[in-house]
């Protein structure tokens, strides 16, 4: 029989209370195409309705632009469970708004609980999330009180003395997820998209559930050659050719197709973007001096991509092996709209892949960034006010890696800065302090940091705090800015403090500053 058939007929398998789970990060392997035809049959027909959601990466743009927002739906969806909701903010307000019910889990720990379910097991049990918000002593993860009223979906466990995170397993009726061409046996390969992210996957979990698998392709052929196949027919129950594929599957949101992107060339370092100089420019470049040659290390989102940039600018992007959680290995990360994909990469594997190797403390160093912090080192950047945003990988990156260096601006909203003869200048001081006495979301643990032996840096435009045994401690300021009022009396607490130095001169002056020979220093 025919695995062929139009999304319409697929989607129609999906029955009110089903739980589904989709694949992609932010444009990237994101099914739009299907979840498109999803929400035009509910606001049709009312059905399906009353459904359960997960995913693993946040799929979309922070203006609302496609990914799993296409399914925010009053009605639509009952409950979901995600990585991170920063760019979905219409299913966010959702379950702001205690509509819909939300749990949010580390991204790589969900791919976990997939993995958990392929292999028939109730749990994945991990320490990660231990002393966070996802612990059930503190918050569990819960996002809203329609969640909380149907109750945690991870418990504490001890096993040999020691303290565990045992996170529930999920049970899927449905898959959703993207490949570039099926053959009629419903073999999938992935040769114009940017990443393969977790589609492999949720396919095999959705599968040992006892669910359907639907993909969504650009091209249907008679048979692909073996070594093209990357999701074998075997786990595929419906395949649906895309209508639209130039709205509807884009190698990232920013880019349709791009070969250096999907791994068939390469650019040269020259072509990648320069940094304007501006503070965002002075918080790379400082914690770009952390680097040692060889490092493998990962950046996070906003700030730390900054890194890749850089190094590109300075040569010596040879000098490190950059990787992203999205799973590509070496190269260039990408940013924006194209966040996840990479550029020149070396390889680019399955991202649950890359977090088994995350987890297993693979990375030298991680750069991640920076939004509120307290005294102990504890960092928030997963919930401010009633916003949500969610922590993606931040967790499992967070709490697996030696050496963190977090990235940020000192204060937030409005903050205008230039920099005078060498000298940083605050022209507007904004109006939010990250400094707080009381951070609202434990998405780092400076205690579990400290007892684990890590360690972490929290870099910005102005100040260096490093993590040391009872808090932070201030170890560098900014040529030009004053201790007192630029920096302590923007502080809500007062931070530990011995011997602080002056920053390094040449982060503030507009022209090379020597990376590479500072990388090849630590050597």
């Amino acid at each position: 029989m025919s695995k062929i058939m139009t999304a319409r007929e697929a989607i129609d398998w999906i029955q009110d209370g089903m739980t589904f789970a989709t694949s992609g990060i932010a444009g990237a392997g994101v099914p739009q195409y299907l979840l498109e035809t999803l929400r035009e049959k509910f606001l049709e027909t009312g059905h399906p309705c009353g459904l359960n959601a997960i995913f693993a990466a946040g799929a979309g743009a922070r203006d609302g632009r496609g990914g799993i927002d296409r399914y925010a739906l009053e009605g639509l969806i009952a409950t979901c469970i995600g990585g991170h909701f920063g760019t979905s903010p219409t299913l966010a307000n959702l379950i702001r708004d205690n509509k819909v019910a939300g749990w949010n889990m580390p991204q790589g720990v969900i791919n976990d609980m997939y993995h958990a379910a392929i292999k028939g097991m109730p749990y994945h049990i991990t320490k990660l999330g231990l002393k966070t918000f996802v612990d059930p002593r503190l918050e569990g993860g819960i996002l809203n009180e329609k969640a909380r009223e149907i109750g945690n979906i991870v418990k504490v466990v001890e096993i040999e003395g020691e303290e565990y995170l045992a996170y529930k397993a999920p049970k899927l009726d449905i898959a959703m997820i993207r490949g570039t061409t099926a053959d009629k046996f419903g073999n999938i390969s992935l040769e114009d998209e940017a990443l393969p992210v977790d589609m492999q996957q949720v396919a095999m979990a959705a599968k040992a559930c006892g669910g359907k698998v639907i993909v969504q392709v650009k091209y249907i052929v008679d048979r692909l050659m073996t070594d093209k196949v990357v999701i074998p027919g075997v786990f595929v129950d419906a395949v649906v050719k895309c209508e639209n594929p130039y709205d509807l599957h884009r190698a990232t949101l920013g880019i349709y197709y791009d070969p250096t992107v999907s791994g068939h060339g390469f650019i040269e370092e020259s072509a990648v973007a320069a940094l304007p100089f501006d503070a965002k420019k002075i918080i790379v470049r400082r914690a770009a001096m952390e680097l040692k040659p060889g490092a493998i290390i990962n950046l996070g989102i906003g700030t730390p991509e900054g890194v890749a940039n850089l190094c590109a600018e300075e040569g010596c992007a040879d000098l490190i092996n950059m990787t992203s959680e999205s799973g590509a290995v070496a190269g260039i990360p990408m940013g924006g709209l194209d966040f996840g994909a990479v550029q020149n990469a070396w390889a680019v594997i399955p991202a649950p892949t890359q977090f088994d190797f995350y987890d297993g403390g693979g990375l030298d160093c991680t750069f991640l960034g920076l939004a509120e912090t307290d005294p102990l080192g504890n960092v928030n950047v997963s919930r401010f006010g009633t916003g949500i945003t969610g922590c993606g990988g931040f967790i499992n990156i967070s709490q697996t890696t030696p050496k963190i260096v977090y990235c940020g601006t000192f204060t937030a909203k409005g903050l205008k800065e230039t920099v005078e003869d060498g000298k940083l200048v605050i022209l507007q001081e904004g109006k939010n302090k990250k400094f707080l006495n009381k951070i609202q979301q434990i998405s780092y643990s400076g205690e579990f940091g400290a007892e684990t032996g890590q360690e972490a840096y929290y870099v910005t435009e102005r100040a260096v705090f490093k993590l040391v045994k009872g808090g932070i401690e201030l170890i560098e300021i900014a040529p030009g800015v004053d201790l007192q009022k630029d920096i302590l009396d923007q502080m809500e607490f007062k931070p530990i403090m011995n011997d602080v130095k002056i920053m390094d001169a040449k982060i503030f002056t507009d022209e090379p500053m020597g990376l590479r020979d500072i990388i090849l220093s630590k050597g």
